[in-house]
């Protein structure tokens, strides 16, 4: 039984050069976990704050002064974590004692517990298999708020290499796409200067339908078939493009705007046009009764909830009232703690829906959500693409495959 021996928090920075926090939690006075709490850029208004106040040094010093109370705790039970910050702070999102917090501490005892046990961290969270990988979702061209103006207003073009025979090839099949795509973008735009948003996709000066197509043409190119061995996907992140006051989304950068009918008709076309595997926030955060049509309407497609759901056991359970979303990301700090996380993904498989576990726009090289995707049976795996934090956890997938416990791809199948 691993036992919390000594804990220790620090300011660090993440990918986009924002302050996070670090924690290293130790057990048995010997085995090191250590996390690196992410953040987001497109940010659910119903998720838990990083931070006290927005204010990492506040909420570190919150962390120091309450640190002696984790002493002793079995740091293998994430709900023994979770109870004693709940002691700490009542609030629903963790705003007293911080997202970051709540995140670090929790992966990082995880991660210190597997290693005293040793287990690979997968493992020690689900006991038993199947365990499989995920697809990885590549996010090859993109703009929103990973990137900057003349980008196009869609936040992810994203592809998901269904024909992979294994997961190097699932890997090397995302990394072709995106090679190609600037191919192709070279000949569209003499002056494209190669600039990448947040997660390492192209950010060229496109509008959105020039966006799609030219990944679409890009697959092709890789003498890859569209829908057989690549499917795309799309994460509108449309709660950014959502004016509450006009009830309209707002694609300025495209300079037009669409009412909620023909926001959701737009979304139907997209992926009936390109065979669309994945639709992430086609609709506003609030907005269960529109993702419902548009879950109802296109059955072979994983409708997901991101802002809308937030990771959120109370928001999943809310959704399924309205039959809206048949897939939902998983965000840990979203919701706070590794425990909350696990929760949700119960309750999501529990009702049928499909689990897509995701980094965040603002990234370390910690690679914990590989093995989280693997514990609770994730269909796909967000990691961005290219860049040291983003490849960290696809090298990490690529260690586990020599894993005998771990037999192939996930099952893609619909509800």
């Amino acid at each position: 039984m691993p036992l919390i021996s000594s804990l220790k928090g620090r300011i660090v920075f993440n990918s986009r050069g924002s302050k996070s926090i670090e924690i290293d939690v130790i057990t048995d006075n010997k085995f090191l976990g250590r996390a690196c709490a992410p953040s987001g850029a497109s940010i659910g208004s119903h998720e838990v704050p990083s931070f006290i106040d927005n204010n990492p040094e506040l909420t570190l010093r919150t962390f120091n002064s309450n640190a002696d109370k984790f002493i002793g705790v079995e740091a293998s039970d994430t709900k023994s974590i979770f109870e004693i910050l709940k002691s700490m702070d009542t609030s629903d999102l963790f705003s007293r004692t911080g997202g970051a917090v709540a995140y670090g501490l929790s992966v990082a005892a995880a991660a210190s517990a597997s290693m005293s046990l040793n287990v690979p961290l997968f493992a020690m969270l689900k006991k038993q298999g199947p365990y499989r990988f995920p697809y990885p979702l590549g996010n090859i061209l993109g703009g929103g708020s990973h990137a900057g103006p003349g980008t196009p207003d869609i936040q992810e073009i994203l592809v998901c290499p269904m024909g992979a025979e294994g997961i190097m090839d699932a890997i090397q099949m995302n990394f072709s796409v995106h090679k190609e795509v600037r191919g192709v973008l070279e000949k569209i735009d003499k002056k494209f200067t190669y600039g990448r948003g947040d997660e390492g996709a192209w950010a060229p000066n496109l509008n959105n339908d020039q966006a799609i197509s030219t990944v679409a043409q890009a697959v092709e190119n890789s003498g890859l078939k569209l829908g057989r061995d690549i499917a795309l996907g799309i994460d509108f992140a449309s709660s950014s493009l959502w004016d509450s006051k006009s009830k309209f989304y707002n694609y300025s950068r495209q300079g037009l705007v669409r009412n909620t009918e023909e926001q959701i008709n737009f979304v139907d076309d997209l992926i009936k046009e390109y065979h669309l595997i994945y639709a992430e926030d086609p609709v506003n955060e609030d907005d269960f009764e529109s993702m419902a049509l548009i879950t109802k309407r296109n059955k072979n497609c994983f409708v997901t909830g991101d802002d809308m759901l937030v990771t959120s056991t109370e928001r999943v359970i809310e959704a399924c009232e309205y039959g809206a979303c048949n897939a939902a990301i998983l965000k840990v700090n979203q919701a706070g703690t590794l425990y909350n996380a696990l929760d949700f993904a119960e309750n999501c498989t529990k009702n049928n829906i499909s689990i897509i576990t995701s980094h965040r726009s603002g990234e370390s090289i910690d690679s914990h959500i590989s093995h989280i995707a693997l514990a609770t049976s994730s269909k796909m795996i967000k990691t961005g693409v290219i860049g040291g934090e983003r490849v960290s956890k696809l090298n990490e997938l690529l260690r586990l495959s020599e894993y005998d416990l771990i037999k192939g791809m996930t099952d893609l199948s619909f509800n």
